[in-house]
């Protein structure tokens, strides 16, 4: 035998699993950005950590929010809701939380807010991935900015896998536009709605904040 032939394999590496501190810091980013709840699977496959690693370090983010662990109890929670997870504002501060919510106005929407705004308007009811789709970025947070502002609300969920919730306007968004109902909105094509309707939203912004 040559040289060649008789020489062993060379190992390969494997990969490292994540560490339970690993896991528990991929876990808290993920859910501070979604906007309905998560189920365990679903986090296990965005974490890429087992179903019991995931498990493990939902219980142990629950306790260091709840102040079980050496930190202070915070202002929000972690909540397992509908066979999903997601962190919540505590209930004690919701009255703190709408307040500031309240004081604050629409003239300070984000264009990325705006942008969501328009597509929820002319494409409601639509799930938030559905209009990730149509704006070709992650909408989690304007999402959420719109329905703090109460300019749209959840409306059901879409009977698909996963049943993600479905978002539509509300009737504050009416007084906000200054129309009386969606048939008064400009009719135009499926490419000209972020590009050219949140124009029209941007002008409604600039009204405000001359009010």
């Amino acid at each position: 035998m040559t040289s060649d032939e008789t020489a062993m394999p060379t190992a390969t590496a494997t990969p490292t699993a994540a560490t339970a501190t690993q896991v528990e810091r991929r876990l808290e980013a993920i859910l501070m950005v979604v906007d309905e709840p998560q189920s365990v699977i679903a986090l296990a496959a965005a974490a890429g950590a087992p179903v019991p690693a995931v498990r493990a370090a939902l219980a142990t983010l629950c306790a260091d929010f709840d102040g079980e662990a050496s930190g202070p109890r915070r202002g929000f929670e972690l909540r397992e809701v509908g066979g999903g997870w997601r962190i919540y504002v505590r209930a004690e501060h919701d009255t703190l939380v709408t307040d500031f919510v309240t004081t604050q106005t629409p003239s300070r929407l984000s264009q990325a807010a705006l942008e969501t705004l328009a597509v929820v308007a002319y494409k409601q009811p639509i799930t938030r991935i559905e209009v990730d789709d149509i704006r070709g970025v992650n909408s989690s947070g304007a999402i959420s900015k719109l329905q703090a502002f109460d300019l749209i609300r959840e409306n059901g969920k879409k009977e698909v896998l996963g049943r993600p919730n479905l978002y539509v306007t509300t009737d504050y968004f009416l007084d906000y536009m200054g129309i009386n109902s969606l048939e008064e909105l400009p009719d135009v094509s499926d490419l000209e709605i972020v590009q050219e309707e949140t124009e029209l939203f941007l002008e409604r912004n600039e009204l405000e904040n001359e009010n």
